[in-house]
C-alpha cells in the first residue's frame, strides 16, 4: 500500500461452516435419495438473489444494507476517543460510495456506541442487513484496525480482519476495509467508485491528527460554546493545512467551522472575513480532491450565497451521485427543491435522507409546512432524547410549538436553546416577561435582547431577528432584518428560506416580500 509497512491483513475469525451431516450412507441409499429430493425441492423455493455462495466460505444471505458501529478506542488513553470516531467517519464515508450498498450515516449509527442493545435489535432499528462493528488502538506512529461483518438476522460473524499499519496509512486502511467489505459480500462495484476506493491516500501523520480534532470539535458546536468549539475546530484544521497544504479534508473542516450556525452549523457572530474564508476553503478542497461528496456539498452551500441556484442544483446532483448513502447531501437537496417550488421532489429526497439516517429527524420542517405540528414535534423530541444538548433541536422545537399555538412549550424551548447558545442570562427575563405579559411581549423581548448584542458586536442575526419579528406581526421590523440580511451574504435570511420556511408565512402577501425574493433570484 503505497510504501506502507506490508502487515498483511489476516482472517481472525473464519466464517461458521454449514453443518452437513454424513448420515445419508448410514441410514440407507433409499432414504438419502429421498432426503436429497427433498432439499433440493426447499432450496428452489429460495428466491436466487437471496443467497450467495462465497467461494471458501460457505453459503451466506445476501447483504445490501449495512451500519457502522463505533469503533471502539483501544489505546487505553480517553483523549484518543477523537481518534477512534474519525476511523469510523471515515469507513462509513468509503462505505457510503457503493451505490449498490445502503450504508446508515455516523449520527444514527453513533447513538449505539455504548448500548446494551443486541445487534439484531440494533440492525431492526436501523433496518439494515448486516452490522460491522471494530476496534482502533492507536500506539505511537502505529495503528492496528480490526472490523468484524456480522449477519445480523442470525447474529452470525461472517469474517473478521485486522490491520496493522503506520499511522500515515490510516485512511488507506478503511479504504481497503471498504473494498475488502464488497468484495466479500458480491456487491458490483462501479468503474469509478473502483478506483476511488483504491486510490492511495497517504497523509502526513501530524495533519491527520489535527484534522481529527477538529472534526471532534465540529461535530459538538450545537451543544453549548458554540463560538468556542468552531474557533478550536478552525485552529485544528488550519493546522492541519499549514503541516500538510495538499490535504483536502482539512479545507473542508475549515469551512464548516467559519458557517453560521441557526439554519447553518457554526459561528454565532459570523462576518464577511468567514465568508471569504468559507469560499476560499471550498474552491481549494474542491481543486485538490473533486471527487468528494462533501465538497460539492459545500459548494452548493457556497452557491446558493451567492444566489446561484443553478450552479447550487448541479453540485447536489453531483454530490449525491459520488456519494448516494449521502444523507446530508439528500436532506440539503430537498430543502433547496422546496425552495425552488418543487416540494414533491424535496419530500422524495428527504424521506431519502431519513432511510439513510432514520435515528436522526430529516422530515419535521416539510410537516410543520403541512401544518402536520404533531408529527413535526414528536420527531424533535425524539432527536433530543439521543442528543438533549443540542441547541439546533430546541430552536426547531420552539418555532413548531409556536407555530402549532403551543406557547408555554415554546418559551421553554426558547429559554433552552438560549442556555446551550451561551446566552442563560436572557432565560429568566424571558421566562418572566412571558408570564407576566404573554407570548408576543416574549418574543419581542428576545428580539430586542439579540439587537442589543447585535450592538455589541457580540452576535449577528438577521435571519433569527426577522423570523421573530414576523412572529409577532411586526412586518417592518421583519423587513429591515430581510434587507439587511440581503447587504451582507454572510449571514442567513435573504435565502432560498424564504420560500419554505413557515416562519415567514405572513410576510408573503407584501410587495416587499416578492420584490426581495425576484432580487435573490428565487422563482415566484
Amino acid at each position: 500500500m503505497n510504501g506502507a509497512a506490508a502487515s498483511i491483513a489476516t482472517s481472525t475469525d473464519q466464517v461458521r461452516k454449514l453443518d452437513v451431516s454424513g448420515r445419508g450412507l448410514r441410514i440407507g441409499i433409499a432414504i438419502g435419495i429421498a432426503a436429497a429430493a427433498l432439499l433440493v425441492a426447499l432450496v428452489g423455493l429460495v428466491p436466487a438473489d437471496i443467497w450467495r455462495k462465497l467461494p471458501g466460505k460457505g453459503i451466506v444471505p445476501q447483504i445490501r444494507s449495512v451500519a457502522v458501529l463505533p469503533l471502539k478506542n483501544l489505546s487505553g488513553d480517553p483523549e484518543q476517543k477523537y481518534f477512534a470516531e474519525g476511523m469510523t467517519e471515515e469507513l462509513i464515508t468509503d462505505l457510503s460510495q457503493i451505490s449498490a450498498l445502503k450504508v446508515i450515516s455516523r449520527t444514527s449509527s453513533e447513538v449505539y456506541e455504548d448500548t446494551h442493545k443486541s445487534l439484531p435489535e440494533i440492525a431492526r432499528e436501523l433496518n439494515v442487513d448486516a452490522v460491522i462493528e471494530g476496534s482502533v488502538e492507536r500506539s505511537g506512529n502505529r495503528v492496528r484496525i480490526t472490523a468484524q461483518l456480522i449477519y445480523a438476522p442470525q447474529d452470525k460473524n461472517l469474517w473478521a480482519r485486522s490491520y496493522d499499519r503506520d499511522l500515515q496509512d490510516a485512511l488507506a486502511v478503511q479504504g481497503t476495509l471498504a473494498n475488502t467489505i464488497a468484495d466479500e459480500i458480491r456487491v458490483q462495484l462501479s468503474a469509478s467508485e473502483k478506483v476511488r476506493l483504491r486510490t492511495p491516500r497517504r497523509v502526513n501523520v501530524i495533519a491527520l491528527d489535527y484534522y481529527l480534532q477538529g472534526n471532534y470539535h465540529l461535530h459538538r458546536l450545537r451543544r453549548g460554546s458554540v463560538d468556542e468549539e468552531a474557533h478550536k475546530a478552525a485552529e485544528n484544521f488550519q493546522r492541519a493545512i499549514d503541516q500538510d497544504p495538499d490535504f483536502a479534508p482539512a479545507y473542508l473542516g475549515l469551512a464548516y467551522a467559519h458557517a453560521p450556525v441557526l439554519f447553518g452549523s457554526g459561528l454565532m457572530n459570523p462576518s464577511p472575513r468567514d465568508y471569504e474564508i468559507r469560499k476560499a476553503a471550498a474552491k481549494k478542497a474542491a481543486a485538490l480532491d473533486p471527487d468528494s461528496s462533501a465538497t460539492h456539498d459545500l459548494l452548493a452551500s457556497i452557491d446558493c450565497e451567492d444566489w446561484k441556484w443553478r450552479d447550487a442544483e448541479e453540485e447536489l446532483r453531483r454530490a449525491i451521485a459520488l456519494s448516494p448513502n449521502n444523507a446530508e447531501a439528500h436532506d440539503v437537496f430537498g430543502t433547496f427543491l422546496f425552495a425552488m417550488g418543487r416540494g414533491e421532489e424535496g419530500e422524495k429526497e428527504q424521506e431519502l435522507a431519513q432511510a439513510l439516517d432514520p435515528n436522526v429527524d430529516h422530515l419535521s420542517g416539510s410537516l410543520a409546512n403541512l401544518d402536520k405540528y404533531d408529527q413535526a414535534i414528536q420527531l424533535l423530541l425524539r432527536d433530543l432524547e439521543r442528543q438533549p444538548d443540542d441547541g439546533q433541536t430546541h430552536f426547531d422545537l420552539f418555532t413548531t410549538y409556536a407555530h402549532a399555538g403551543r406557547y408555554p412549550e415554546a418559551i421553554k424551548q426558547l429559554d433552552e436553546a438560549a442556555r446551550l447558545f451561551g446566552f442563560a442570562d436572557l432565560a429568566a427575563p424571558l421566562e418572566h416577561t412571558f408570564l407576566n405579559a404573554g407570548f408576543q411581549p416574549a418574543i419581542r423581548f428576545s428580539a430586542q435582547s439579540i439587537e442589543k448584542l447585535q450592538s455589541e458586536r457580540k452576535v449577528y442575526m438577521p435571519g433569527v431577528l426577522a423570523s421573530f419579528y414576523s412572529l409577532v406581526g411586526d412586518k417592518d421590523r421583519a423587513f429591515y432584518w430581510l434587507e439587511d440580511a440581503y447587504r451582507h451574504k454572510h449571514s442567513t435570511g435573504a435565502d432560498g428560506g424564504l420560500m419554505w420556511l413557515k416562519t415567514y408565512a405572513p410576510l408573503r402577501s407584501d410587495p416587499r416580500f416578492a420584490d426581495l425574493v425576484r432580487r435573490v433570484g428565487l422563482p415566484q
